[in-house]
């Protein structure tokens, strides 16, 4: 098995890239076969990847089930993280962080995975019904009894995570990072580095969008990009102005537009660990490949003033989901 650079989240010694599972069951076209996607998760594994990322929510519980099914007989070798709060209820997508409701999503996520132990389970969303202090106790007690070992927040805002982390350790702040989205430069990155927070980027290649993967809004079906305005026209031309200038510095420096992508989210800061997620072997072994990279800080500048300003426009999500995100907005951000 090859050993990657570490980094620490929490209690945690992981691999300085992740790999985030969910579009091995949904989200981006049609998913892999749960024979390929075994696969891609025990190569990810040999490839010296120590961090899987899973949820309730990703593909209704089948996500969780395929790293059971995969990976649980090398459950010593990673580090195993998923997420409550979203989940699907029946056919029915809901989102509840009352206690009641985060303790029975733990115990489904438990018995999915195969497992009585999960490392890191974070709160997937911020249910603004319900106190922080009050989901995250809910958690901390889980921690108590020995069925999680750290607890996460995802899509939340600093000011979340102090109110959260008064009640409990939080052991990291999952929220999409990349050149193309700078949203966690505006607190929570700067608040998980001051508090001794890991930072874990999903999405680090912009959905595919520094990876060479998009060059039009001709989506399969199924693919949740279609319904998301910086994906779509007329954003989606404009945007692609500036990821053509970032493929040409990629290009220029003898790299992939996606290793571009994932150094420069490596050196924001080392306690960033991004998890990009693919389908594709090759794709993995491409992401991976750029775990030692390191970027001369003139490169780095360059990058930051490619997405300056108004080179991308678009709201990350569409209005219902924008609703369930605590994220900052930046300095002008519109969500029309």
């Amino acid at each position: 098995m090859t050993i990657l650079p570490h980094r620490q989240i929490g209690p945690f010694q992981v691999s300085s890239i992740g790999l985030g599972c969910m579009n091995l069951s949904h989200a981006y076209g049609a998913p892999p076969s749960p024979q390929d996607g075994g696969r891609l998760l025990n190569r990810a594994l040999d490839l010296g990847v120590t961090l899987l990322d899973t949820a309730a929510l990703y593909g209704g519980g089948n996500n969780e089930r395929l790293v059971g099914r995969a990976v649980g007989h090398r459950r010593s070798e990673y580090v195993l993280a998923s997420k409550c709060v979203l989940d699907m209820v029946g056919a029915q997508r809901v989102l509840d962080g009352s206690p009641a409701a985060i303790t029975a999503s733990l115990e489904r996520s438990l018995q999915r995975l195969g497992v009585e132990h999960i490392d890191l389970f974070y709160l997937h969303r911020l249910d603004k019904r319900v106190p922080i202090e009050d989901s995250v106790g809910a958690l901390a007690r889980a921690v108590e009894a020995g069925k999680i070992g750290a607890i996460g927040l995802s899509e939340m805002s600093a000011a979340t995570l102090e109110r959260a982390h008064a009640v409990h350790p939080i052991a990291a702040v999952q929220t999409e990072y990349s050149p193309m989205v700078r949203n966690p430069e505006v607190a929570v990155l700067d608040a998980c580095r001051r508090l001794g927070v890991g930072f874990v980027a999903f999405s680090p290649v912009a959905r595919g969008l520094l990876a060479g993967a998009i060059k039009d809004a001709d989506y399969a079906k199924g693919d949740i990009r279609a319904r998301m305005p910086r994906f779509v026209e007329p954003n989606l031309s404009h945007n692609l102005q500036a990821v053509r200038h970032f493929n040409l510095l990629a290009a220029e420096q003898g790299l992939t537009p996606a290793q571009l992508s994932l150094a420069w989210t490596l050196a924001r800061g080392e306690h960033v660990v991004p998890i990009p997620g693919t389908t594709n072997p090759i794709h993995l072994e491409e992401n991976i490949g750029a775990a030692s990279l390191i970027l001369a800080p003139d490169v780095v500048n360059r990058i930051n003033v490619l997405f300056k300003g108004d080179a991308v426009h678009g709201p990350r999500y569409p209005a219902e989901a924008q609703a369930q995100v605590d994220t900052e907005l930046l300095p002008g951000e519109t969500l029309a």
